[in-house]
């Protein structure tokens, strides 16, 4: 590539081993710095969303990976790149027809930053595994033992509406996804 015909970076999908994503980008920016291809190279990343878990009521931030097997790279590719690329260990292949890279399209990276971007303002969403309707018995609390029907989830707060009877009136009760289980 000459000096007056500089190309502009562009994102690339790369298919990487599964559950290695974080080692292969280590590797890739170890073996950039030692080649010293820098200057072609932006950044190197793993989309992530971030999602609380409740487990045995305790309360913690999970990062899952959104597209598990795949690394979004944005660089300058010519011949020095992608040799680079392809012969670092654990890099399958870009994505692409017939062997030729394609870039991704500026409203594909646009929901990729977006949805890798997680700001500590930005409340995680949290994982609860009922749905409206369930039966489900109350396992902690002021009401344990009693037997109730999940009114409403709320995933921004963690919490759940359990419809119980209590003096034969059907009343709703706010608790913890981890406070009831499954009838």
């Amino acid at each position: 590539m000459t000096e007056g015909a500089e190309q502009q970076m562009q994102w690339y999908v790369l298919k990487v081993q599964s559950n290695r994503e974080r080692t292969i980008r280590d590797s890739l920016k170890r073996r950039i710095g030692q080649e010293d291809l820098g200057e072609f190279f932006g950044e190197i990343m793993i989309p992530v969303e971030k999602i609380v878990d409740n487990k045995s009521g305790k309360r913690r931030v999970i990062e899952q990976k959104l597209y598990p097997g795949y690394l979004m790279v944005q660089m300058v590719l010519n011949d020095d790149t992608w040799y680079l690329v392809r012969t670092t260990n654990g890099v399958g292949d870009f994505t692409g027809s017939a062997g030729q890279p394609i870039p991704m399209q500026p409203q594909e990276i646009e929901r990729m930053l977006g949805a890798a971007v997680t700001t500590p303002a930005e409340p995680a969403r949290v994982k609860i595994e009922f749905n409206v309707g369930d039966g489900v018995k109350i396992k902690d609390g002021a009401f344990e033992g009693f037997d109730g029907q999940i009114e409403g989830v709320d995933e921004h707060s963690g919490k759940i509406t359990v419809l119980i009877e209590i003096f034969g009136r059907p009343t709703p009760v706010d608790l913890e996804s981890w406070q009831v289980e499954r009838t």
